[in-house]
C-alpha cells in the first residue's frame, strides 16, 4: 500500500519543517510548497489526497488558493485543511463557506492535526 500524499502550503518554513516532520514517521509522504501560486501547479501534478493550507501568506493567500483549488475539477475533490493563527469565527465561516474540511489553528497542535487526517482520510 502506497503512502498518502499530503501537500502542506506555508510561508513559514519553520511550520513547514513542523508538520513534515510529524507526519513522515506517521507514514505520509509529504510535499510542500511556500506560496499559493506555486501549491495549485503542483497539486495538479502531484495530485496528494490532502491538502494543509496556511491562510496568512504573501501573494496567493490561503482563501484565493483554497478557490483556485476548487475552481479546478481536476484537484476540487481534495479536502483541504486550512492553517492559521487566526482564531476569529468569521475566519473559520469563510474557510467553510470556501470549501474548507478542517481548520486547526497555530501553533498547530500535532495530535489534532493527525486526528484530522485521519478523521479525513479514512481508508488510507
Amino acid at each position: 500500500m502506497s503512502k498518502a500524499k499530503i501537500m502542506v502550503v506555508d510561508d513559514d518554513t519553520q511550520s513547514l519543517e513542523l508538520i513534515e516532520a510529524k507526519l513522515v514517521p506517521n507514514g505520509y509522504e509529504v510535499i510542500t510548497a511556500s506560496d499559493g501560486s506555486n501549491a495549485v501547479a503542483i497539486i495538479t501534478v502531484k495530485m496528494p489526497e490532502l491538502i494543509l493550507l496556511d491562510i496568512m501568506m504573501p501573494g496567493l493567500d490561503g482563501y484565493s488558493t483554497l478557490s483556485k483549488i476548487k475552481e479546478n475539477k481536476t484537484i476540487s475533490n481534495i479536502p483541504v485543511v486550512m492553517l492559521t493563527a487566526m482564531d476569529f469565527e468569521l475566519n473559520k465561516e469563510l474557510a467553510f463557506r470556501l470549501g474548507a474540511a478542517g481548520y486547526l489553528t497555530k501553533p498547530i497542535d500535532l495530535t489534532e492535526l493527525l486526528k484530522t487526517i485521519s478523521r479525513l482520510l479514512p481508508t488510507v
